[in-house]
């Protein structure tokens, strides 16, 4: 694969966020995913894990040596240490680290870092320009107010499965932790937006993110839909809701999805599969009219289709300008030609990772240090020495 040189060749150039300091208290997903967007853009990211360690080192197989796979796709450019927050000691240290430090990111439960006295009111006293971030599964308060969320369980109350998945099947989870990702991608624009906002008062804030909230934000268009109609989203398979002909449909090799989005579309789609009168048909004249007759519309896609081969028709249409694809496997997506032009697959020194998606012309994401092992850098902040777990 084609090493992620926006990553890697330009160490010369500092990064957007380089002089910014982010104390990584947060363990899991969301949380390290913020930060790993961070470091990518050159803030100094000191990962500070409990005794324990973060259990996802743990979570796996695979392994990449004694650490799961699962941890290392979220942690590099972090230095790395162990603090017990629990003790009095552990707590002077991360004092002492939050004197020169911007931005705060933890994902503890609710009520925790105020039990240690480490709350926003407490060190926003103290430290008035710290940014404290914190990411939970609904936010401290409320009817579900400091229970303890996790992606599958947030798709499930956040009505996600209910549209995700076959007409006539089960409601299914995303096949990604989309929700973690997503609160994790929400938690770093936070911290920039009160990175900005700091530029002008001088102050800092607490930037509150819940995985309950985000998920709501991405229901769309079913929120949008609901909110017009007052008719509960169904779930449609791969279909779109909202546009057809939107689906997968079988051909003589691979399924091929079709994204068809517009009139000009759907003739060019039409012109290819050598039946440009369908274009005409009134019953398929705009989208409203091919959302009305959309059943007959995929029987009559599907017996056309049959005759063709995936991987070319769906080249023939990208270049005449039909959003489509064969659908790939994950191995086929990381070796696609466009994957390594993009230089999206990041390999550097036996590591290997997904690239910052991220590209900035003159301050680009780059790749300083593999994710850290535990306690790594402990000796360079005069925490307690390093322990095995």
């Amino acid at each position: 694969m084609q090493k992620a040189s926006s990553l890697t060749d330009r160490d010369s150039v500092g990064g957007a966020l380089d002089g910014i300091r982010v104390i990584d208290l947060s363990r899991v997903l969301s949380g390290p995913y913020c930060t790993q967007i961070l470091a990518d853009h050159g803030a100094d990211v000191i990962k500070i894990e409990p005794p324990a360690g973060d259990e996802t080192r743990t979570w796996g197989p695979p392994f990449m040596g004694d650490v799961a796979a699962y941890y290392q796709g979220i942690n590099r450019n972090k230095r790395g240490a162990w603090l017990d927050l629990s003790s009095e000691t552990g707590r002077d240290h991360l004092l002492a680290q939050l004197e020169n430090a911007d931005v705060l990111v933890e994902n503890f439960k609710s009520g925790t870092m105020e039990r240690w006295g480490l709350g926003f009111d407490v060190l926003s006293e103290r430290f008035p320009q710290l940014i404290h971030c914190r990411v939970s599964g609904f936010g401290a308060d409320g009817p579900l107010g400091g229970m303890p969320g996790y992606d599958a369980a947030i798709q499930a109350m956040s009505g996600i499965m209910s549209v995700n998945g076959d007409a006539a099947g089960e409601p299914t989870r995303v096949g990604v932790p989309i929700v973690d990702m997503v609160t994790g991608m929400n938690a770093a624009i936070g911290v920039l937006l009160a990175l900005q906002e700091r530029r002008r008062s001088g102050r800092g804030q607490f930037v509150d993110i819940a995985l309950f909230d985000c998920a709501l934000s991405i229901l769309h268009p079913h929120t949008a839909s609901y909110f017009a109609s007052g008719a509960k989203p169904e779930r449609t398979g791969n279909a779109h809701p909202n546009i057809a002909p939107y689906d997968t449909f079988p051909t003589a090799t691979d399924p091929i999805f079709l994204a068809v989005g517009n009139d000009r579309q759907f003739g060019i789609l039409c012109e290819a599969l050598g039946v440009p009168e369908i274009a005409k048909d009134p019953r398929y004249a705009s989208n409203r009219d091919r959302c009305a007759n959309r059943q007959a519309l995929s029987q009559a896609l599907i017996a056309l289709l049959r005759e063709h081969d995936a991987q070319a028709l769906s080249e023939q249409l990208l270049q005449a300008g039909v959003p489509c694809s064969s659908v790939l496997s994950i191995p086929q997506a990381l070796q696609h030609p466009h994957t390594a032009h993009r230089q999206m697959v990041l390999e550097h020194d036996g590591y290997m990772g997904i690239a910052s998606p991220v590209k900035l012309s003159r301050t680009p994401a780059r790749y300083r240090m593999p994710p850290p092992c535990f306690g790594q850098h402990q000796l360079e902040f005069d925490f307690p020495a390093p322990v095995v777990v």
